[in-house]
């Protein structure tokens, strides 16, 4: 087998892993409607670049989720050094984001939503 395979074959085994990882300790970033997508495995440093989206994007807990995953990751997967994590929301923690790009909340309203409601206010 050639080096390329090998090394294909090696970055796809960790590629699973991770995978694996973050589905077996982080099934609520699913089930509340959220993703945990790889963008990228460096496998001469160690470092991964994990995303998330979805329901993360706006989610207040996302600052911890990401620094579980930064935490767990590196020591349950030997070969991950440095996890690089974040919800693409600028000012929210991540990187990247659209400019202006602000979460909402059930039974909040905004100013381009013409009075309408976005859900049920909280009973406090």
């Amino acid at each position: 087998m050639s080096t390329d395979a090998q090394d294909t074959n090696a970055e796809d085994d960790l590629r699973e892993r991770v995978t694996n990882f973050l589905r077996r300790n982080f099934p609520q970033i699913q089930m509340h409607g959220g993703s945990a997508a790889i963008q990228n495995i460096d496998m001469d440093t160690g470092e991964v670049s994990i995303q998330l989206g979805g329901a993360c994007s706006g989610c207040g807990i996302s600052p911890m989720t990401i620094q579980a995953i930064k935490s767990r990751m590196v020591k349950e997967i030997p070969e991950i050094t440095k996890v690089h994590a974040d919800t693409g929301m600028e000012g929210m923690g991540g990187e990247g984001a659209e400019e202006g790009m602000e979460p909402s909340f059930p039974g909040e309203t905004t100013d381009d939503s013409e009075g309408r409601d976005e859900g049920p206010q909280a009973p406090f």
